[in-house]
């Protein structure tokens, strides 16, 4: 006898894992990392101690971290075979789709890649988490026909990623905002690509094949893809004047106006209320607030009229478009952020595995015979 049951769709409300690592309270919009408010971590520690954080459960001493940036900076250069897959991909490649070949083609090049022990996976922890600011760094260079940078060690995380992608050193504020965007993201509780990467950990595949399937899953629109569409309303918009007009004819053609709400806060995005400032504050440094001011005038109109509240995805693409960066971009600098979260997360599975399989409601035709080809 067959026993209904209620079907959650999406997993909404489903609880699937225990968690460690990240705490959100998404009705007075509060997000924690191992106990520590992303505000605080924001203002004042840098993305390198976040990773620490996430893969050790505490925040480093001084020694840890030098040991920990040095062990990082030493890890960044990628292997000619990587490189050399980056160079057969056709310059309209997919940024997203280049970083998961990429991921893939890594595995090749690393000695541990099938060893599945806790401490060859923290160790390729470290490895991923250097390696893909290079790789997607290396990409764009590739693409537009440069000849990639080396990645130096005597640089931040932050600053050797624009180190090598722009060719120059950037200004301590501009390192600053980038390393204060990579902590916002580094993680997010069970979101779907840590989900994937997780249900592909839960069959004990190697970590790299985890991390493939993580940034697969980031690709999609609905997920990592939704910043750089963000950016592009932005730039059609092109005016503070325009905002105004532009979205209410927007929301009255029921288009959808990507960066607002979110399946687990019902205020604001906390990571939101930092990136808005940061937005402010570059734009004044630049000179230049136009972005700026067309995003508040389009999440004010989105409040009222919508009552939703801007994500994290909304004003980090005025943030990056300022740093120079280019908007197909925004979902890679995603992923080698959301590295840290991920690779700490198949930590976790790894430690205390089951397999995840969940059932699903069948709908299809009740129980019929079976009719031979020459009388159908």
């Amino acid at each position: 006898m067959m026993v209904d049951r209620v079907i959650h769709k999406g997993l909404e409300g489903v609880v699937v894992a225990t968690n460690p690592l990240t705490s959100i309270d998404g009705q007075i919009g509060k997000l924690m990392y191992r106990g520590y408010l992303i505000g605080d971590l924001a203002e004042h520690s840098t993305y390198e101690e976040v990773v620490w954080l996430l893969l050790n459960g505490e925040l480093p001493t001084a020694p840890q971290l030098e040991t920990f940036r040095a062990d990082l900076a030493a890890n960044r250069a990628i292997p000619d075979s990587v490189i050399a897959v980056l160079r057969l991909l056709p310059p309209e490649a997919n940024a997203m789709a280049a970083l998961r070949t990429s991921v893939s083609a890594l595995a090749f090049a690393d000695l541990e890649a099938e060893d599945n022990s806790e401490a060859a996976n923290r160790r390729k922890a470290v490895r991923l988490t250097a390696k893909l600011a290079t790789i997607v760094a290396a990409f764009d260079r590739i693409r537009s026909g440069q000849e990639p940078i080396a990645p130096r060690a005597d640089l931040s995380h932050a600053a050797n990623f624009l180190y090598m992608l722009r060719g120059g050193e950037p200004d301590e504020h501009m390192a600053h905002v980038f390393d204060v965007c990579l902590t916002l993201h580094a993680d997010h509780e069970m979101n779907a690509s840590t989900f994937a990467g997780r249900v592909t950990a839960s069959t004990l595949s190697d970590i790299f094949s985890a991390i493939t399937s993580a940034i697969g899953t980031l690709k999609g629109p609905l997920h990592g893809g939704a910043n750089s569409k963000v950016m592009e309303m932005l730039l059609q918009i092109g005016d503070p004047a325009k905002a105004e007009t532009w979205i209410k004819d927007a929301l009255a053609n029921h288009q959808r106006v990507m960066g607002f709400g979110h399946r687990v806060y019902k205020v604001e995005d906390p990571r939101a209320t930092v990136l808005r400032t940061l937005s402010r504050q570059l734009g004044e440094r630049l000179g230049n607030t136009r972005w700026y001011e067309i995003s508040r005038t389009v999440e004010q109109e989105v409040r009222e009229q919508k009552g939703l509240y801007p994500n994290v995805d909304f004003y980090s693409a005025s943030t990056y478009y300022l740093m120079g960066i280019k908007t197909d971009l925004y979902t890679p600098i995603f992923a080698l952020s959301r590295i840290a979260g991920w690779t700490a997360n198949l930590l976790e599975q790894y430690a205390d595995n089951r397999l995840i399989r969940p059932d699903s409601e069948y709908t299809g035709p009740k129980e019929r015979p079976y009719v031979p080809l020459d009388q159908r």
